[in-house]
């Protein structure tokens, strides 16, 4: 359950981080209950799954603005 956590996080970075952050941050939660050997990545885990969250929430409070990313002319 820690890789999976630590999957889930890393990849809910870049897409899908809605459902992938809440994934990732009960399975590392849930392994660090059950005292995995692999506590490090569970924490890992828990902390990417919580900045998927803090990206989420800064994506929705910019859209309004309707940022431009566009760098050319």
């Amino acid at each position: 359950m820690a890789v999976a956590s630590f999957i889930m996080g890393l990849v809910g970075l870049l897409v899908f981080n809605i459902v992938l952050g809440p994934c990732a941050l009960i399975l590392g939660t849930v392994a660090l209950a059950r005292s995995t050997s692999r506590r490090y990545r569970a924490c890992l885990g828990i902390a990417l799954g919580a900045a998927d969250l803090i990206i989420l929430a800064v994506l929705v409070a910019v859209a309004p603005y309707g940022v431009d990313f566009h760098l050319g002319g």
